[in-house]
């Protein structure tokens, strides 16, 4: 596949999960947490069943690909979103925010850790831009006023320690997202690796999803919010999956996860264009710089080996 092509996969699967990140709020304010997501990969599922059917051409399935699978969706989708969702509540947004700017820096090392690849100083360059810019977007969040501290504040300022770990792990679980991605793409083709990691976490989150909906009133539940349930699941669980995984057909790991860094600033923009938000010029300039290291992440260098691309399964 052209580079050009893979870069533009990568570029837009991140674009769209901070878009549906930042407009999923309304649902969130209305659905409970794991009756969303079992509704999410549902509908997503729906939409894939076509994937699920094993091609003519695809070899037998070993155990290792089996397990890969699962942890890709374990990590990736299960365990991602309770550690993300249950840290940002023990602590503050600002810190949320500086944690997950590391996603890139980590994906570099568990790309060097665990598939050998040779992480260049230009990479580790736009890893460096990535991580600024987004830290410095974060805390120039303007606090909030001032109240009366209660004790709802005190239990979250005593457990804030908890959170921050929470959301490590959340950085975490998103590195080996990448990694694990990039080993699969190897053997199954996009589409059969969104299906299958998708029909998991489906899976996981069943018994929590019919629990909360055993109890909850479907009819408040608007038309429009509705169809932006079905944006957000389609957007998440097929559209962005996909998109990851055809460019790390052709990307090494380290380099893409530098893209990373399009999540928050495509959540800003909709923030903005949609949300009435506004952004300040420190926060203007760090996005300036975090751009800039997605430019020195993609632009061809002399001298460069090009990595071989992996063919898909025909």
């Amino acid at each position: 596949m052209n580079r050009i092509v893979a870069y533009a996969c990568l570029g837009l699967s991140m674009s769209l999960v901070g878009s549906y990140v930042a407009l999923s709020k309304p649902l969130v304010a209305t659905l409970p947490v794991f009756l969303l997501a079992w509704l999410r990969f549902g509908i997503g599922g729906a939409a894939m069943l076509r994937w699920l059917k094993k091609p003519a051409e695809e070899v037998p399935m070993s155990r290792q690909t089996a397990r890969l699978l699962f942890l890709e969706s374990f990590l990736g989708n299960f365990l991602f979103s309770i550690c993300m969702l249950f840290g940002v509540s023990l602590t503050s947004a600002v810190a949320a925010g500086v944690i997950m700017a590391s996603i890139p820096a980590a994906v570099a090392l568990m790309s060097w850790l665990f598939l050998r690849e040779r992480i260049s100083l230009r990479v580790w360059g736009a890893v460096a831009c990535a991580v600024v810019g987004i830290a410095l977007v974060s805390l120039s969040k303007n606090p909030p006023p001032a109240h009366a501290a209660g004790p709802e504040d005190d239990l979250a300022s005593k457990y804030a320690w908890l959170g921050n770990l929470l959301l490590v792990g959340a950085v975490l679980c998103e590195a080996f997202y990448a990694v694990i991605g990039k080993k699969l793409t190897g053997v199954l083709s996009p589409k059969r690796i969104s299906a299958l990691i998708n029909l998991w976490g489906f899976a996981l989150v069943t018994p929590l999803g019919l629990w909360m909906a055993w109890s909850f009133d479907f009819g408040r539940v608007a038309p429009s919010l509705w169809l932006l349930l079905v944006f957000y699941s389609l957007a998440a669980s097929v559209w962005t999956v996909w998109l990851w995984m055809t460019g790390l057909k052709t990307i090494p790991a380290n380099e893409a996860g530098v893209f990373a860094v399009l999540l928050p600033i495509s959540a800003a923009a909709v923030g903005v264009m949609v949300l009435g938000e506004t952004l300040n010029p420190t926060q203007i300039g760090a996005f300036g710089i975090a751009l800039a290291g997605v430019v020195l992440a993609t632009l061809p260098g002399r001298g460069l080996e090009k990595p071989v691309p992996v063919e898909p399964p025909h």
